[in-house]
């Protein structure tokens, strides 16, 4: 399997070196993210999201299917990752790497687990007809912290995404297009983020929020804590590395819940603001209005 270049031995000295006289070589302070940016497709459901040199890009899709027999009353929701040798030599197609199975299943016990969409409301038959709702993660430039960028991609993709309205009359199932009627948007509970933390130094008393690539390969360990703007937690995930005091872990999460309510705000930001683009006008209020409005017999 191809390896990506390491940083030279210098190159680790020099940054450990600045990490303990609490400097970072982008400038930033230990507990600042890079510049966030959400850029929305002309479909629902794609959100490209740029997080310094780190890109990201989501599309969500329906299609009708058959539920799974033992939840009849259920639809279905998967997410599915994909790493390719654009993004790092280190990538192969059709070769998990441990950094693309890591990113799929944070990404499955954040969003799906955490019962961030409801999947009930994609049933339309029970154990006949259902909504399969998927979203296809692209990671198109890697800078370090893929995890955080992935997780705000999808949660993103799937509040913008709209499915195709339905109707029941006499046991027959209608599927509108949408110049038959407006799609409607998913039901959305609450919105996860995933907030990375990389420690560093024997002890890992060095902590610092999203690490580029260089500062990942220096770093001892890692913790990835998904929680939304309320401070529901979803999900801890601390795998191998130095282990971390109970107190530093606290401290770590407080933080997190701070900048997750800041990534709610601005992503309610941008939805509010690509709405207000594509009801240029007031056209799609005027046209529901003329869809509801009965005609004179």
């Amino acid at each position: 399997m191809p390896r990506e270049a390491e940083p030279s031995l210098n190159e680790k000295n020099f940054v450990l070196q600045a990490l303990q006289d609490s400097v970072r070589l982008d400038g930033r302070e230990l507990e600042e993210y890079r510049p966030l940016a959400l850029t929305f497709g002309d479909q629902y459901g794609v959100a490209d999201v740029t997080l310094g040199k780190t890109r990201v890009l989501a599309k969500a899709s329906a299609e009708l299917t058959v539920p799974y027999a033992d939840r009849p009353l259920d639809g279905i929701f998967n997410i599915a990752t994909e790493l390719s040798p654009m993004t790092s030599p280190a990538f192969e197609v059709n070769r998990p790497t441990e950094t693309e199975v890591l990113v799929s299943r944070l990404l499955e016990k954040t969003v799906r687990r955490s019962g961030a969409l409801d999947t009930e409301s994609l049933c339309l038959v029970a154990g006949q007809k259902c909504w399969s709702i998927r979203v296809d993660v692209h990671v198109l430039s890697h800078d370090g912290n893929l995890i955080d960028a992935a997780c705000f991609a999808v949660v993103a993709a799937l509040r913008h995404f709209r499915k195709p309205d339905t109707s029941m009359e006499g046991g027959v199932l209608t599927v509108y297009t949408p110049a038959e009627r407006e799609p409607v948007p998913l039901s959305w509970l609450h919105s996860p983020f995933c907030v990375t933390w990389s420690f560093f130094g024997e002890e890992g008393d060095i902590a610092l929020l999203d690490a580029t690539w260089m500062e990942e390969q220096v770093r001892s360990g890692s913790c990835t804590i998904s929680l939304n703007k309320h401070g529901e937690i979803c999900q801890i995930a601390k795998l191998g590395g130095v282990p971390v005091e109970a107190v530093s872990l606290l401290q770590c999460t407080n933080i997190a819940l701070i900048k997750a309510k800041d990534l709610s705000s601005k992503l309610d930001n941008w939805l509010a603001e690509d709405a207000k683009r594509r009801d240029k006008g007031g056209l799609l209020a005027e046209l529901s209005a003329e869809n509801d409005r009965v005609p004179d017999m």
